[in-house]
C-alpha cells in the first residue's frame, strides 16, 4: 500500500485505519483493483457511505 498513501482519499485512509482486516484485503488487491476502490472512495461525500465501502472490502 506504500504507492498509493498519497493516493488515499483521507476518510478512506481513516477508514481503512479503524478496520485493519480491511485494510489487510486492500493490501493484497491487485493494483487494478485497488485504482478502482481508490477512484469510488474519491467520490464518496459521507462516514457512512465510505464506511460501507471499507466493509465491503471484507465481502
Amino acid at each position: 500500500m506504500d504507492n498509493y498513501n498519497q493516493m488515499l482519499p483521507i476518510g478512506f485512509g481513516m477508514a481503512l485505519a479503524m478496520n485493519e482486516p480491511a485494510m489487510r484485503r486492500f493490501e493484497t488487491l491487485e493494483e487494478k483493483e485497488k485504482r478502482m476502490i481508490l477512484e469510488r472512495a474519491g467520490k464518496i461525500d459521507s462516514k457512512s457511505e465510505m464506511q460501507r465501502l471499507v466493509n465491503e472490502l471484507l465481502l
